[in-house]
């Protein structure tokens, strides 16, 4: 276990090759991606020594997510925790408090930044319609921000957030996390960007399913009066609860679950979409107002050639097993996910010989263990003697290739899925590291994304110009 040359995430990673390539697949002009605009988000001037302090506004689901990752980073020491539920605000308070945080409780965000004068930094973690509201005031309160992913409900709200950091200088890190994990990292710089292993990559796949579950209750003796409410923007207590479904606060199932995997499109390519084809519909959860059900298809130019990309999230079935991206290409294919389960490398056998990088340490072949020991499989240890009969000629088709040996990626992360970006983010702020995601680059996926559920209600192919993705 070595130390990540993309930050503090402890990884097992091998030593870099020597002559890197150059990357086949271009940031193209109209999008500002990390890799071209890193520069300015680096923070101009860190806090006093290495301890940062740190608010939390939204203690729900997603915010106790990052509160949990948070704290295993050292150095972070959390002053607030604001929500509007009287009944998240207590978990979060108490649960900093048995880890020896002293954080002021606030139901009311500009309350928290008028009466906490030392704070470094906020995580904005409340549904996605008060991203702006709630971003734009920290960043004007001179304050670094980390706001979870979808940055915005609309373009306008993302594109003012974009300009506020623009014009106050802070850091705007957007939650699109798996740019700061190694394993993505890694895949992309080591395995496309110099071994090429996939060769010309021509198609993308994804998904995210889930089975069928409830709508979110809640205590009764915990409601929120409906007078507060009213004043916070919400109907009544249901939709405050489910606000993913209703389209006034939220983009629904592909801005929830499939805005992380398309992001990874975007990022892998280095290249925004040219158009988009989406169908889905309400037709399952008949008191939700966002589809239950969506199915995309992009296309992307790239240098190398176009790319079509098809991306489903299905929220009546968990059957596709489980969530991952999948490049492919004409010489191999990468499956990647957060779960390294579903992850894996597949060669082609036109494709020149994977050894090389074996030796180097960037893969495991097949059956190959952790320590570079071949691994047997149980019914390979004792193979009986038997004769078998061949095959009849309608048991394969001729026309089918054969199936792909799985190779596995030689790089594991033993934190939680969140916490890299989040370290990258606090890195940033002191003047260590780049962001992954600045605003710029989650403002291009933001605009990919909220098209999406545009395309499904016209039943019509969308295109994008090139500055529909600059701010």
């Amino acid at each position: 276990m070595i130390a990540s040359p993309f930050g503090p995430t402890v990884v097992s990673e091998p030593a870099k090759a020597p002559g890197v390539s150059r990357r086949d697949f271009l940031v193209t002009g109209a999008k500002m991606g990390a890799a071209l605009v890193a520069a300015p988000y680096l923070a101009r001037a860190a806090t006093q020594g290495d301890s940062l302090n740190v608010a939390l506004i939204g203690c729900g689901e997603e915010g106790r997510v990052l509160l949990n990752a948070a704290l295993r980073i050292p150095d972070i020491r959390f002053r607030a925790v604001c929500d509007i539920w009287g009944y998240n605000r207590t978990y979060g308070e108490r649960l900093l408090k048995k880890f020896g945080h002293d954080a002021q409780p606030f139901e009311d965000y500009r309350e928290m930044l008028s009466g906490v004068h030392d704070l470094d930094a906020v995580i904005v973690a409340t549904p996605d319609f008060m991203h702006a509201e709630h971003t734009n005031a920290c960043l004007r309160a001179g304050k670094h921000v980390y706001c979870e992913k979808l940055m915005a409900n609309t373009v306008e709200n993302a594109r003012s957030m974009v300009r506020t950091q623009r014009e106050t200088g802070r850091l705007l890190q957007i939650g699109h996390q798996r740019r700061s994990n190694p394993r993505y990292q890694f895949a992309l710089r080591r395995l496309i960007d110099e071994a090429h292993l996939l060769g010309r990559i021509t198609n993308i796949t994804g998904h995210w399913n889930r089975a069928v579950s409830a709508d979110l209750g809640w205590p009764a003796r915990a409601s929120i009066p409906e007078a507060t409410l009213h004043q916070y923007g919400y109907a009544d207590m249901h939709q405050f609860r489910n606000w993913r479904w209703f389209k006034k606060y939220g983009g629904g199932p592909i801005a929830d679950l499939g805005a992380h995997q398309i992001d990874v499109y975007n990022w892998f390519l280095g290249a925004n979409p040219s158009s988009v084809l989406a169908g889905g519909g309400v037709d399952y959860y008949t008191t939700h107002e966002w589809y239950d059900n969506v199915m995309t298809i992009f296309e992307y130019p790239t240098p190398a050639g176009r790319v079509r990309a098809f991306y489903e999230v299905l929220t009546t079935t968990s059957a596709g097993g489980g969530y991952c991206e999948y490049f492919m290409g004409d010489e191999g294919a990468l499956k990647i996910s957060e779960d390294p389960k579903y992850t894996k490398l597949y060669r082609e056998a036109r494709a020149p010989d994977w050894e090389p990088w074996v030796k180097l340490g960037y893969l495991r072949r097949p059956g190959q263990g952790e320590e570079g020991a071949a691994v047997l499989k149980p019914w390979e240890k004792e193979r009986p003697q038997f004769s078998m009969a061949p095959p009849r000629a309608s048991v394969v088709d001729v026309r089918e290739t054969a199936a792909l040996a799985a190779w596995d990626l030689n790089v594991t992360l033993d934190q939680a899925i969140h916490q890299p970006h989040l370290e990258n983010f606090f890195d940033a702020i002191r003047g260590r590291a780049q962001l992954s995601c600045p605003a710029e680059t989650g403002f291009a996926s933001a605009v990919t994304i909220l098209r999406v559920n545009e395309a499904v209600a016209g039943k019509n192919m969308l295109t994008f110009q090139p500055e529909d993705f600059l701010a």
